[in-house]
C-alpha cells in the first residue's frame, strides 16, 4: 500500500473554482466513508481549509486510486469532474510525503510560514480516526507532519516569513499603516466563532480594537469566546498593570439577526464561517454604510447605487474606446521656417523644433493638397535646420508625405489624430467599513468592494498579494528539513515494511527447531535433562547466527529508496506463507492500537484529576 494524496489549492485554481469545490463537514464525512468504501483504498483523511481541499488515501494501484479519489472529489465538490481536472494535482509516495511535510511547514501556505494548518491536519486526522478511516499510515504520516511543522517553527526563523492568514489580511486592509495604530480604537465584528474566527478575535484585541461583537448561529459558542477573549484580556492587564494602561476592550456576543444592525455601528467586519450561501449581501452592505451610527454618509443608498452605475459605465464605455489611447496624437501648431507660398501649411504658426513634413503636419490633408505639399517639399525649400525628423533625410520625408497621398487618394483623406476625452470617474470616499472575508465558499458578495466607503479584502485579493509578499531566508532552512525528514520517514516507513517478513521468517526458523527438538526427543529418550537443555540450546544458538546477518542487511537494504522488493524477496527464497506475515502485521497494528487507546484513557484520567485549566 502506497500514499496518494488528489487535491487544488490556491497554487493550482483560481479562487472562484476552489470557492465551488468547497466541501462542507457533512460532505468531507460522506467523501472519507466512500473513499475507504472504495477499492484501490484502505485508508482516508481529507485535508479541507480555505485555500486548499485535498484528500489522502493509502492506496494499492496508482491508476486506479488516481481515478477514483478524482471520480470522488468532483462528485462531493458538485464541480464535474472534466472541470475539475485541470486544477488537480497528484503526489504519490515519497512525493505526497513530502508535499504534505510542506504544507504542515507553511510552505505552501498562502501566506509562507504561517502556522494555522498544523490545527487544521489535526482536526483533520481527528476527524478520520473518529470515523474510522485513519490506519497505520494516515496516523503515521499526519503524527509525523505535525512534528516537522513544529520542528520547522521552532528551529527556524519561518515565522519572521509571513504571518497567519489574519494577520495578513488585516495588513491589506491598513494598507500600508500599522496595524495596531489603524486598529486601535475601531469596533470590529467578527462573525462565525470557529477556529479562525477566534484566531480574528484575538488578533483584533491584541491590537487595540475598542470593542468586538461576535456574532455566531450557535450561541454558545459566540458567548463561549466572548468568555475566551474577556479572560485573555483580564490576564494581560494583570501582568501589565504597572507598565502600561488598560486598553479595555469590550467583547460581547450577539445573534446572527443582529448583524445588519451591527454593520451601522463597526468599523472592521472578520467573516469566516461554514454557510454555503452569502452571509453579507452587496444590498446589507450598502444599507450599513448608509445608516451608520453618528456620522453622516457622503451619498445616501441612491447615491451609492448611482456611483457605482456611474463607475460600471464609464469603464464599459472605456472598454468599447481602446483605439483612441493606442492612436491619439496631439495636434500640433506649425510656426514658420521658409515663405515658400506653395506650401499649403501655415508656416507663420509653425513653432521652432517641429517638422512640416511629418505624420503630425499633414494630418487631415486632402488628397489634392497632400500632392501641393509634397511638390513643395520635393523643390527643397524647406529649411532642413528647423525641426526636422531625427535621423531623417529630405528622401525619407518625401517618401513619406507620398505614401500618406497614395493612401488619402484611396480613402479621400487622412484623418485627423486627437487625444481622447478623459474619462470621468466618479470621487471615490475614504473608507469607512472594512470587510475582511476568510471564508470559503465566500461570505461577502464580491460586489461590496464597488459601494462607496466600502474596502472589502477576501481570499483572491489575498491570493494575488501574497504572491509579492517576500521569502524569508529561512525557508530555505525549513525545506532542508523537510527534505531530511522525509528522506527519515520514508526509511522508517520501508524498514517497517519488511519487519512482519523478517518476524514470520524467524517464527518459521523456530518452528523448526522446535520441531527437530521433538524428534531428537523419540529417537533418544533416556536423554538426561541437562544434555537436552544444552542440546536445545546450542541448536537454536546456530539458527540464531544464521539468520541475524542477514535478517540485519535485509532491514538495512529495505530501508533505502526502492528497497520494497527484499521483503518480496524473502517472502520468496523462504517460502514463507503471506497469510503469516498478514497476520504478523494484524497482531502488531492491534498492539499499536491499544497503546495509543490506553495512552488516551491516560491522558484524560489525568486532565479530570487536574481539573479544568
Amino acid at each position: 500500500m502506497s500514499l496518494l494524496v488528489v487535491g487544488l489549492s490556491h497554487r493550482s485554481a483560481p479562487v472562484s473554482v476552489l470557492d465551488r469545490a468547497s466541501l462542507s463537514m457533512d460532505a468531507q464525512v460522506k467523501l472519507l466513508q466512500d473513499t475507504v468504501a472504495a477499492e484501490p483504498a484502505s485508508e482516508a483523511a481529507v485535508l479541507a481549509t480555505c485555500n486548499r481541499i485535498e484528500l489522502y488515501a493509502d492506496v494499492d494501484k496508482f491508476h486506479a486510486g488516481v481515478a477514483e479519489l478524482s471520480t470522488l472529489l468532483a462528485q462531493h465538490s458538485g464541480v464535474g469532474l472534466e472541470e475539475l481536472t485541470p486544477y488537480l494535482y497528484v503526489h504519490y509516495e515519497d512525493r505526497a510525503v513530502h508535499h504534505m511535510f510542506s504544507v504542515a511547514c507553511g510552505l505552501d501556505s498562502m501566506v509562507v510560514g504561517e502556522g494555522q494548518v498544523l490545527g487544521q491536519i489535526k482536526d483533520a486526522l481527528a476527524r478520520a480516526q473518529e470515523l474510522h478511516t485513519a490506519g497505520r499510515l494516515m496516523n503515521d504520516v499526519f503524527q509525523q507532519s505535525l512534528r516537522v511543522g513544529k520542528r520547522a517553527h521552532t528551529e527556524t526563523g519561518i515565522d519572521r516569513a509571513g504571518q497567519s492568514l489574519v494577520t495578513f489580511g488585516l495588513e491589506q486592509l491598513a494598507a500600508g499603516s500599522p496595524v495596531d495604530s489603524w486598529a486601535r480604537g475601531k469596533k470590529a465584528l467578527v462573525i462565525g466563532a470557529g477556529s479562525m474566527s477566534s484566531l480574528a478575535a484575538a488578533t483584533l484585541a491584541r491590537a487595540g480594537v475598542a470593542e468586538i461583537a461576535i456574532a455566531n448561529r450557535t450561541a454558545d459558542r459566540a458567548e463561549r469566546l466572548v468568555q475566551i477573549l474577556t479572560e485573555a484580556e483580564h490576564a494581560e492587564h494583570a501582568e501589565n498593570t504597572e507598565h502600561a494602561e488598560n486598553t479595555g476592550v469590550s467583547a460581547r456576543a450577539v445573534p446572527m439577526g443582529s448583524v445588519a444592525d451591527e454593520l451601522t455601528r463597526a468599523d472592521i467586519v472578520v467573516s469566516c464561517t461554514g454557510a454555503t450561501g452569502l452571509v453579507l449581501t452587496a444590498d446589507a452592505i450598502a444599507a450599513g454604510v448608509e445608516g451608520r451610527v453618528g456620522q453622516q454618509p457622503e451619498t445616501g443608498r441612491a447615491g451609492v447605487t448611482a456611483a457605482v452605475g456611474a463607475a460600471e459605465a464609464s469603464a464599459h464605455d472605456a472598454r468599447r474606446a481602446p483605439t483612441a489611447r493606442t492612436t491619439a496624437l496631439p495636434p500640433a501648431p506649425m510656426a514658420a521656417t521658409s515663405t515658400d507660398e506653395d506650401c499649403p501649411l501655415d508656416l507663420a504658426s509653425v513653432p521652432s523644433g517641429f517638422s512640416v513634413m511629418g505624420e503630425a503636419a499633414v494630418a487631415g490633408m486632402d488628397a489634392a493638397t497632400l500632392e501641393q505639399h509634397a511638390a513643395w517639399a520635393a523643390s527643397g525649400a524647406v529649411d532642413r535646420r528647423q525641426g526636422g525628423r531625427r535621423g531623417a533625410g529630405p528622401e525619407a520625408d518625401t517618401e513619406l508625405i507620398g505614401a500618406l497621398a497614395a493612401t488619402a487618394a484611396s480613402a479621400g483623406r487622412i484623418p485627423e489624430r486627437r487625444r481622447p476625452e478623459p474619462v470621468a470617474e466618479p470621487p471615490r470616499p475614504e473608507p469607512v467599513l472594512f470587510l475582511l472575508d476568510l471564508a470559503m465558499p465566500r461570505d461577502v458578495d464580491a460586489a461590496a468592494h464597488r459601494i462607496p466607503g466600502v474596502r472589502l479584502v477576501d481570499i483572491e485579493a489575498l491570493a494575488e498579494a501574497s504572491a509579492d509578499a517576500p521569502m524569508a531566508a529561512d525557508v530555505d532552512q525549513v525545506r532542508r528539513i523537510v527534505s531530511d525528514e522525509v528522506a527519515a520517514f520514508g526509511a522508517a516507513q520501508r524498514a517497517a515494511h519488511i519487519t512482519p517478513t523478517v518476524v514470520a521468517l524467524r517464527t518459521m526458523a523456530a518452528d523448526v527447531v522446535a520441531g527437530e527438538l521433538a524428534r531428537l526427543e523419540g529417537r533418544l529418550p533416556g536423554l538426561d535433562d541437562k544434555h537436552r537443555a544444552e542440546i536445545t540450546q546450542t541448536v537454536r544458538r546456530v539458527v540464531d547466527k544464521l539468520l541475524h546477518s542477514p535478517t540485519v542487511r535485509v532491514k538495512q537494504l529495505a530501508a533505502e529508496p526502492g528497497g520494497a522488493g527484499y521483503a518480496d524477496a524473502l517472502r520468496t527464497l523462504f517460502d514463507l506463507d503471506p497469510e503469516t506475515v498478514a497476520s504478523v502485521s494484524r497482531a502488531g497494528e492491534s498492539t499499536e492500537k491499544n497503546v495509543k487507546t490506553a495512552k488516551s484513557a491516560q491522558n484524560a484520567g489525568d486532565a479530570e484529576n487536574r481539573g479544568p485549566a
